[in-house]
């Protein structure tokens, strides 16, 4: 799966934008320099969010929407389309 799909199965599961999320996470201090596992306490305890995509959520909050470029137009299981994820919607992405 891509980051950004794991992005987008998020916003699908709780109805809520990777940007919300981050503005939330703001609201209770988190962002840069945050250790993930109080963030990942977070969202399992409200959102019921795993592991996996709670890390795809600590990546964006601690770290902005830029990724490596490892996978970016790889054509493989993990391929992105940009090294920038989209965080505002997945149904307004231009990228779909």
């Amino acid at each position: 799966m891509s980051f950004q799909s794991y992005l987008d199965n998020i916003e699908t599961k709780t109805g809520l934008t990777p940007r919300r999320f981050i503005e939330l996470a703001d609201e209770r201090g988190f962002g840069p320099g945050t250790k993930a596992t109080p963030i990942l306490e977070w969202l399992q305890a409200d959102y019921g969010l795993g592991r996996g995509h709670g890390m795809a959520l600590v990546h964006v909050i601690t770290k902005g929407p830029q990724i490596s470029d490892t996978h970016v137009g790889s054509g493989g299981t993990h391929a992105d389309a940009s090294d920038v994820l989209w965080l505002d919607g997945k149904d307004s992405n231009p990228a779909r």
